[in-house]
């Protein structure tokens, strides 16, 4: 077909400019497209038809002035055959246009998109900077308390994903209106609560910045590997830095780097443990504690404890200006036992502080310590209450502590503890859904 193009182009003597409306100069109004039809690049190859049209009809006329004089039936078979073919050439053109692809059937397409029984994203004012959610099953209820919040009169738009298995037990997965994703900031609140589930959410976290998003933001309340950071020993593997290694290989969005938001991380140095490809953001669950306390009858009369140096380094700057009680962990054989390092929690409302709690060993000597050196009352807080095998009941079996506040971020703790004394859930939607606003 350039070919026959390039002929014509010799035999008119002027350039043809395809795509644009400059050939209708060479050709009557009959052979050329709907002016609707001309703007894209589908109509070019109507335009380049009916230019193939003319160039065969030009020939043919050329070739029937030329054998006029020596036969009647010459000029007929000449004329008559490049006629028969280009009028052919039009509808070839046609069912070998991909217009399909291009757009000049996009209507067409998007009807047919939306007959589909899929949910379908809204398309927000360039205004709204907060993005659409997604995420992992588990966290389905934290997701839609973030997209309750509103933040300067925006909130986040949820997205939808098909968590399915194979029947060889692999992820079978699919993001429901990938098209609707384009061009929009997207995040993934992610639950990482067992090695199990950690594989199928990475696959949705890789796949997600190459949608053609506007940026990619991971939510990662809790990481888990966060208190295996360092190696005291040869042959100790830190899982904390494969975990980061990870999350550093998240493929780049249009907008850039991954960013991700994380609360409480065990210690602060891990940050370091992160690559250039991915921009960590350490927010911290303290100020729900600090809001809480300041509603508690007995305010004037609390004292922030923590069970050792590591969380003193770690969050006494949250509580500037309040009295501290520092713990420490010293070997007696070969127990561990928590002793007074500084501080009078004698008569005082005592809240132990720590970024996660797990078996609850450490709470427990902590507050019986802190009891026998005269505290009128034991509570304590902790962003990630882990408590695998359902070590929260050695609380809920005791009256030791008044209260026990934990965030959202362990879903399937909140799940167990929920309504239980004397556990207290602190969401951390609002903090989430601020530090989503782009």
């Amino acid at each position: 077909m350039l070919h026959s193009l390039g002929m014509f182009k010799e035999v008119v003597g002027s350039t043809i400019s395809l795509g644009t409306l400059s050939a209708r100069a060479f050709l009557p109004s009959s052979l050329l497209p709907p002016p609707a039809k001309a703007r894209n690049l589908g109509s070019a190859f109507a335009i380049a038809a009916a230019l193939f049209s003319a160039t065969a009809a030009s020939s043919a006329a050329a070739s029937s002035s030329a054998a006029a004089s020596s036969s009647a039936t010459a000029t007929t078979s000449s004329a008559a055959v490049p006629a028969s073919r280009s009028s052919q050439w039009p509808n070839r053109l046609k069912s070998m246009s991909p217009s399909g692809l291009l757009g000049s059937d996009r209507e067409a397409r998007e009807v047919k998109a939306a007959a589909l029984p899929i949910p379908r994203l809204n398309r927000p004012d360039k205004a709204d900077k907060l993005p659409v959610l997604f995420y992992a099953p588990e966290m389905e209820t934290l997701a839609r308390k973030i997209a309750a919040e509103s933040v300067n009169g925006s909130a986040v738009e949820l997205g939808s994903i098909d968590w399915r298995l194979f029947p060889d037990g692999y992820p079978d997965l699919f993001v429901q209106d990938a098209y609707g994703v384009r061009d929009r900031h997207v995040a993934f609140l992610a639950s990482f609560r067992s090695p199990e589930v950690i594989f199928e959410q990475i696959s949705i976290i890789y796949s997600l910045p190459k949608m053609f998003v506007a940026s990619f933001t991971l939510i990662l309340p809790f990481f888990p590997t966060g208190t295996s950071e360092r190696v005291e020993r040869e042959g100790e593997i830190a899982t904390a830095v494969t975990l980061a290694r990870i999350l550093s290989n998240i493929p780049p969005s249009r907008g850039g780097p991954c960013s991700t938001i994380i609360f409480d991380i065990h210690a602060l140095q891990e940050r370091f443990y992160f690559g250039d490809n991915i921009l960590p953001c350490f927010e911290s669950g303290i100020p729900l504690l600090l809001n809480r306390l300041a509603q508690c009858e007995d305010a004037e009369n609390i004292v922030i404890a923590y069970p050792d140096e590591g969380a003193w380094k770690r969050f006494h700057g949250f509580f500037r200006g309040m009295e501290e009680v520092v713990c420490t962990k010293v070997r007696d054989g070969d127990k561990r036992m928590v002793k007074l390092k500084e501080g009078e929690p004698a008569g005082r409302h005592v809240v132990i502080v720590d970024d996660l709690v797990q078996s609850g060993g450490t709470l427990i000597e902590c507050g019986k310590m802190l009891q026998q050196h005269g505290a009128k009352k034991i509570s304590a807080y902790c962003t990630h209450g882990v408590f695998p095998n359902e070590s929260y009941k050695r609380f809920t079996d005791s009256d030791q502590f008044s209260n026990f506040w934990i965030t959202d971020s362990c879903p399937q703790t909140v799940a167990s503890v929920q309504g239980k004394k004397p556990f207290t859930v602190l969401s951390l939607a609002g903090r989430i859904a601020a530090a989503l606003e782009i």
